[in-house]
């Protein structure tokens, strides 16, 4: 059951989350009833920097195996070595 009450507790918390977001974009509403002036700079900024930020973070988390017996499995190595060991 603590798994579950964990999980209840974690939704609550983002849905209060989501409603305190609402209520600020509705009181702001309210207070500045104009709409923005759309700029393309800002518009262009919002729209690709998260994905290039998302893309620069995982390329640098990326690695590739750098020699040919990094590029086997542990399990293939063990099997080549026992078939060395064999012969």
């Amino acid at each position: 059951m603590p798994k579950s009450s964990a999980k209840i507790r974690q939704v609550l918390l983002l849905w209060a989350l989501a409603l305190a977001i609402s209520a600020a974009l509705a009181a702001a509403g309210q207070r500045w009833p104009e709409p923005l002036p759309l700029r393309d700079a800002p518009i262009w900024a919002l729209l690709l920097l998260p994905s290039l930020v998302m893309v620069a973070l995982l390329l640098g988390r990326w690695s590739l195996p750098t020699g040919p017996e990094s590029a086997l499995s542990g399990q293939e190595r063990e099997s080549e070595q026992s078939i060395q060991e064999q012969g």
